[in-house]
């Protein structure tokens, strides 16, 4: 039996064929996660060649009031969304009375209206603040706020440099939150007395 269709109309058939057959291959891409809480690195090299890098979850405020109600006074928050925020140090720092070897750290806060506490935590991989223990607590800092001249839709981390160390300030909304760190070299450790032995 013979074909009813001229060599072009087969040409044209066989074309709309392998067009539909590359459409549905593209369909099987797998796409990225959409997150509504995008994650945000923040980071710094100072004049000294420190580095110091911040991963965070960037909540948004869509018109909500944050401090005391979406993120209640006096509670131990995750610093951002999502993963728990991370911090790393390139080089020794110390933030307030408190020296800190180089290392990568979980961020904590307790947000209040006068000051917010800041908690670094040696657990790393960490969901939120769900599985939080104190005990691995490494450093804790009561940090000055003050009120931002912008609105920050975003909850945001950044680095200033400056002699010595950097800035660490955290922003959302109408509130700034100041964290100084300083560099610092060899970390001196308490020297403990020995006891003396005679032979």
């Amino acid at each position: 039996m013979k074909s009813c269709l001229n060599p072009m109309q087969s040409i044209c058939i066989l074309f709309l064929f392998i067009s539909i057959s590359s459409f549905a291959v593209n369909d099987s891409i797998v796409k990225p996660q959409v997150r509504n809480s995008p994650i945000v690195i923040a980071n710094l090299k100072t004049a000294e060649n420190n580095y110091v890098k911040c991963t965070y979850g960037q909540p948004l405020k869509k018109g909500r009031i944050i401090f005391g109600e979406l993120v209640p006074y006096g509670k131990l928050w995750r610093t951002g969304a999502n993963e728990a925020t991370e911090i790393t140090f390139t080089t020794n720092i110390q933030i307030g009375e408190n020296a800190l070897p180089a290392g990568t750290y979980t961020l904590f806060s307790i947000p209040d209206k006068e000051k917010w506490t800041i908690i670094l935590n040696s657990e790393l991989g960490q969901w939120g603040d769900f599985t939080y223990n104190a005990s691995n607590n490494v450093l804790t800092y009561e940090a000055s706020i003050s009120k931002n001249t912008d609105i920050y839709e975003g909850f945001t981390i950044q680095f200033e440099d400056k002699n010595g160390g950097f800035n660490m300030y955290l922003l959302w909304d109408d509130i700034k939150v100041n964290v100084p760190i300083q560099i610092i070299g060899e970390i001196k450790q308490s020297k403990k007395k020995k006891k003396k032995r005679w032979l």
